[in-house]
C-alpha cells in the first residue's frame, strides 16, 4: 500500500512540531510549511503548493493565535483565520484531500453551566473566537471532507505556553495570582496529535472536541503543575500560590469562565477517548526533563 501523504499548515508552531514528528515517526510521506514556505492569505501560492504535493490529507494548524492582539488587529485576525482557512479549504479540496481544521473552545460563549457539545450553538465572544468561527464556517461549506477539531488550553515542548511560564514564575516570584473562576481542559501536543492522526485515517468527517479528558481551573491546573513537577523534576517553587477572580487582571479579550467541552463525537463515532490531563501533564513534565 503507497504511503498515505498529509500536508500540515503551521508545521513550525507548538502542535505543528509535534505532529510532524508523529508523523515522520510512523508512516506516512509528509510535508509541512510555516509562513516562510507557504503564506496561507495567498490562494494561488495555496493551490500551487500543496497542489503540487497531491496530498491525501490536509491538517491545518496554521492561526491567528494572539487572542488580545486580535481584539485591535481585527483584520489580521480574519485575515489568517478565516481568509486563510477558505484558501486552504479550496486547495485541499481541489486536491480531493480531506481537511482537518484546529479551531477552539472561544467559539463559545463560556457562560454555560454545562460542558458544550459539538452541536451546541456557538456565540463567540472575542475576535479571536469571531474569526476561527469564520473559519469552521467556511471550511464547512468549501471542504467535502472535513474534520473541524475544537480544542482547548493547549501546551507542549515547542512554543511558550501556560506550564513552561507558570514553571518559570513559580521558581522567580515570591507571590503568584492565578484565576480560579475559568474552567477548562488542558490539552497536551501529543495527546491532540495522535488523535488527529487517527481521524484522517477514517471518513468519520464532522466536528469534534479533542482536549485531554477531565478538566480543572487555572489555580488548579497551577496547583498539578507544581504538585508533578516537584514530584517528577525535583523542582523547588518559592512563590506562595493564591486563588483570584478574572476582574483582577482585565485583559482586552474576554476569556471563556466555562471551556469545558464533552466530547460527544469521539464516543458516538466509536474513537477511544483522549486520557486524563493529568497524565498527559505528567509526560509532558517529563519530557522537558
Amino acid at each position: 500500500m503507497a504511503k498515505m501523504k498529509v500536508f500540515v499548515t503551521g508545521s513550525g508552531g507548538q502542535l505543528g512540531q509535534d505532529l510532524m514528528l508523529l508523523l515522520q515517526g510512523q508512516d506516512y510521506e509528509v510535508l509541512g510549511c510555516d509562513r516562510q514556505e507557504m503564506d496561507i492569505t495567498d490562494l494561488e501560492q495555496c493551490q500551487e503548493i500543496i497542489g503540487a504535493f497531491a496530498p491525501d490529507a490536509v491538517i491545518h494548524c496554521a492561526a491567528h493565535t494572539a487572542v488580545d492582539a486580535a481584539e485591535t488587529d481585527v483584520d489580521a485576525a480574519y485575515l489568517i483565520n478565516a481568509t486563510g482557512s477558505r484558501n486552504v479549504a479550496l486547495a485541499a479540496e481541489k486536491a480531493r484531500a480531506k481537511l482537518v481544521y484546529i479551531s477552539t473552545d472561544y467559539v463559545f460563549d463560556g457562560m454555560g453551566e454545562q460542558p458544550y457539545h459539538e452541536y451546541d450553538n456557538t456565540d463567540p465572544k472575542s475576535i479571536y473566537g469571531k474569526s476561527k468561527r469564520a473559519g469552521e464556517v467556511l471550511v464547512q461549506s468549501l471542504s467535502s471532507k472535513y474534520f473541524i477539531v475544537r480544542t482547548s488550553w493547549v501546551y507542549g515542548k515547542y512554543g511558550n505556553n501556560f506550564v513552561k511560564t507558570m514553571l518559570k514564575l513559580g521558581q522567580e516570584k515570591p507571590l503568584l495570582q492565578v484565576v480560579d473562576d475559568q474552567k477548562g481542559s488542558p490539552t497536551y501536543t501529543v495527546d491532540l496529535a495522535r488523535f488527529l492522526l487517527e481521524l484522517i485515517q477514517t471518513e468519520k468527517y464532522g466536528v469534534y472536541h479533542a482536549s485531554n479528558t477531565e478538566s480543572c481551573t487555572w489555580y488548579e491546573f497551577t496547583q498539578a503543575i507544581f504538585a508533578e513537577a516537584e514530584e517528577l523534576l525535583g523542582l523547588k517553587f518559592t512563590a506562595k500560590l493564591e486563588p483570584c477572580a478574572t476582574e483582577q487582571f482585565p485583559r482586552p479579550a474576554p476569556r471563556p469562565r466555562n471551556s469545558v467541552m464533552e466530547h460527544l463525537a469521539i464516543r458516538t463515532n466509536g474513537f477511544q477517548d483522549i486520557r486524563p490531563w493529568r497524565e498527559g501533564l505528567r509526560d509532558f513534565l517529563l519530557e522537558l526533563k
